[in-house]
């Protein structure tokens, strides 16, 4: 038999999951890595941690499975997004830790771009709204903040790339310097209609080529390991971003299908067809995926919550609520309801459709009756109504009514939180079988980039584990959302930009 190997590589751990040819997850390794805080708004990683993470759970994966690296048949890559290195292509060494895409440290040069009336400029050719959170503004810092970074990298001394690219950089020993066209775009330096770097926005940015990686499909053979690394030359087959990648694990092949994966953040992509939509209420236009090189992509519209999971991490480490994040259901299933207590987790500003750096987290109507319970309640929630804004907004977008959400991801286990999901929206919320979505949609690329299946046989293996329907009374909705709305509005501008 051989298998499929899914690395993924996350935000707060990486992982490897071993696939069987039946797309049956057969096992997975974990290794969670530290998160980097040097100052308010900043957030690192070690990007050689990152790589020595992932390296030790692909080879215990192995080694635990009594597998040779020979019995690998392809790899696929999926990653977190966005977070930036900057490497030395003699050494391998980065000049600097990994940004992360959660970092703000650039907010400052986004609002002074908006303020030079960019923001069309740079929405027509990627898709996107200038923030913080995409990987151009952070390359730009590291050459202009980094001593001698910008002379070198415009001497090609330098290479930049997301974490896709700087895995496939150290598996391959520098063999190759890529990325696929879901990571390229969310740079703000790809053209999503010519599905090519920029030479007007690399100036605007001021970033010479010389730094960039190669573009590639996100499903196709685009070289080996390096014997050395794994123990042998396995074939790497597929790369999407994150998010893209468990649109397409979800199987949302048809356009206005749409999915909700609940990690860190919560990320509602839909898909469009091969016709990109331009939103009205800033949600981003983006590439889902391109299945081959000869192949049209295919673009989705999506909409990101910065504080999805990241809400129970923080009660849970920051707070001290509870010991174990699934403690959570338990103690907010304790209190009938939130106590009239509204939570805006607004920790690193606001994302879209509102899209404000200078918001921050904010609780409101706190009285002498309020519990850790009803704390903890208010936050599950809190989930809920950033998602169901965002489906709003990409409603109108489309100009269609959804009539299910698939969602995924470990907050997802949580059955509350699913249940007011529904309740809040309005909508058939789809908890597939297999919730590590991610993963599945990184091994599918790689399945089929290496002729291992196709997609009618992909189609067949998505099923559901549970469909929550709308409960709640219309009008207690209404109460809700409007609490809500008012307590997002009193979060906005707290810091002075």
């Amino acid at each position: 038999m051989k298998y499929i190997l899914s690395l993924d590589q996350g935000t707060t751990s990486s992982r490897a999951i071993l696939y069987d040819d039946q797309a049956t997850p057969i096992h997975t390794e974990q290794q969670e890595f530290r998160q980097i805080f040097p100052q308010s708004g900043w957030v690192e990683h070690n990007a050689v941690e990152i790589w020595n993470s992932q390296k030790k759970v692909t080879l215990d994966l192995i080694r635990s499975n009594n597998l040779s690296a020979e019995d690998i048949a392809a790899i696929g890559i999926t990653n977190q997004r966005e977070t930036t290195v900057v490497w030395d292509r003699q050494t391998g060494e980065p000049v600097y830790n990994a940004i992360v895409w959660q970092d703000r440290r650039t907010a400052e040069f986004c609002e002074q771009l908006k303020r030079e009336g960019r923001s069309e400029f740079i929405r027509e050719k990627t898709g996107l709204v200038i923030d913080a959170y995409f990987s151009g503004t952070k390359v730009k810092w590291l050459l202009d903040n980094i001593e001698g970074a910008r002379t070198r990298a415009e001497n090609g001394e330098l290479a930049f790339g997301t974490i896709d690219t700087w895995l496939i950089w150290n598996l391959t020993k520098g063999n190759l310097h890529i990325t696929d066209v879901t990571n390229a775009s969310r740079t703000l330096l790809f053209n999503i209609n010519t599905l090519e770097w920029d030479q007007e926005l690399l100036q605007l940015f001021d970033i010479p080529a010389a730094i960039l990686p190669e573009v590639r499909s996100s499903s196709e053979i685009y070289g080996t390991t390096e014997k050395s690394v794994l123990g042998a030359e396995i074939p790497i087959a597929g790369i999407a971003g994150d998010q893209q990648a468990a649109l397409f694990g979800q199987m949302c092949l048809e356009k206005g299908m749409s999915k909700c994966t609940y990690g860190t953040g919560c990320f509602l992509i839909t898909n469009t067809g091969e016709q990109p939509v331009e939103s009205k209420h800033q949600l981003l236009t983006t590439i889902g995926w391109q299945l081959g090189p000869s192949a049209n992509p295919v673009y989705a519209i999506e909409g990101s919550v910065f504080m999805g999971g990241a809400v129970i991490q923080w009660l849970r480490d920051g707070m001290e609520l509870f010991i174990n994040a699934a403690e959570s259901e338990d103690l907010a299933s304790t209190v009938d309801d939130n106590g009239g207590v509204v939570f805006v987790p607004a920790l690193t500003g606001l994302g879209a459709p509102h899209w404000d750096a200078t918001a921050r987290g904010s609780i409101f109507g706190i009285t002498r009756g309020t519990t850790k319970a009803h704390l903890t309640r208010a936050s599950l929630e809190s989930i809920a109504y950033q998602v169901d804004d965002l489906l709003e907004a990409m409603e109108s977008d489309m100009g269609q009514q959804m009539k299910e959400l698939r969602v995924d991801g470990g907050a997802t286990a949580n059955n509350l939180l699913v249940q007011f999901q529904a309740d809040t929206s309005g909508v058939e919320v789809v908890r597939p079988k297999n919730l590590e979505t991610t993963a599945l949609g990184a091994a599918y690329l790689a399945g089929l980039g290496s002729g291992i299946w196709d997609l009618e046989t992909l189609r067949q293996k998505w099923s559901a584990e549970h469909v929550f329907k709308p409960e709640m009374d219309a009008k207690e909705v209404e109460h809700l959302k409007r609490q809500w709305h008012k307590a997002v509005e009193r979060s906005k501008n707290w810091i002075d930009a």
